[in-house]
């Protein structure tokens, strides 16, 4: 690393069990700060064979289970020895990885061989993915729980302007404070937000990231067009997430008046 200019990318691999989250946000840094590394996107890999067993085990109260983690967290999916199972069998593994992240681009391959063009240059936690992030947002849709507890893809749109202020608020009692519950009183856990939504005073739209606690906004290079109807529309991948509360109190909050004091 001190033989600065001679490296193109760092891939760096983690162990099976291991929170992408937390190595992520060590990378996720401020471009105010002039880190010459920033962080690109999260690929995880899913084993065809054995991936929905591990999916779909069932952890002790209170604990997440890593592989969907795993899977809730990425940009990319590789979903790797398609040759080893049947259509039925690798379409089940599909169904398991979107109902847990709506939002993630998925490719399937044989003995690990991916175009490399496919896996760099993911631009998934910068303004440059604007452009593919609002043509995606359009086509995720809410997803259902395939166990108790589990992680799921919860998406919702607001039409309007809102306030910068209100939105940081919105996001900090999601997953800062974690004071938003569902109907059971359980916590709602947020491991992943993205969206793009329309700030007042902002001619262009702001994209919206999260990873665990951390979040961050920052403006794209998409422009609202004149007369084009201003919108907010957010992803969150998480466990015990309401749609229809989370809805609800984005509504409630961004639409709160609030002093300037």
């Amino acid at each position: 690393m001190q033989r600065r200019g001679k490296f193109d990318y760092i891939l760096l691999e983690t162990t099976g069990l291991a929170d992408p989250g937390a190595v992520a946000s060590m990378f996720w840094v401020d471009s105010e700060l002039g880190s010459d590394i920033y962080l690109d996107g999260i690929v995880s890999v899913v084993d065809a064979k054995h991936g929905l067993q591990h999916l779909t085990e069932e952890k002790p109260e209170g604990l997440i289970n890593e592989a969907s983690r795993q899977v809730a967290l990425a940009d990319l999916i590789i979903i790797n020895k398609t040759d080893l199972v049947s259509e039925e069998e690798l379409n089940k593994v599909r169904t398991s990885v979107r109902s847990i992240n709506g939002l993630v681009k998925i490719l399937e391959t044989q003995r690990s061989r991916v175009d490399l063009s496919n896996v760099l240059d993911l631009h998934a936690f910068d303004s440059l993915s604007g452009v593919s992030l609002q043509k995606k947002l359009e086509h995720v849709k809410t997803t259902h729980a395939h166990l108790d507890k589990a992680i799921i893809t919860v998406t919702f749109e607001v039409p309007g302007n809102i306030k910068e202020e209100n939105l940081n608020l919105f996001i900090q009692n999601l997953l800062w404070e974690k004071n938003v519950k569902d109907k059971t009183g359980c916590t709602m856990d947020v491991i992943r937000l993205k969206g793009l939504v329309s700030i007042q005073g902002k001619s262009h739209q702001v994209i919206v990231q999260g990873v665990h606690e951390l979040y961050d906004l920052e403006e794209t290079s998409v422009a609202w067009k004149e007369g084009e109807k201003r919108t907010n529309r957010l992803v969150l991948i998480g466990r015990s997430l309401d749609k229809e509360i989370i809805k609800e109190v984005f509504i409630a909050t961004v639409r709160e008046e609030r002093g300037n004091s």
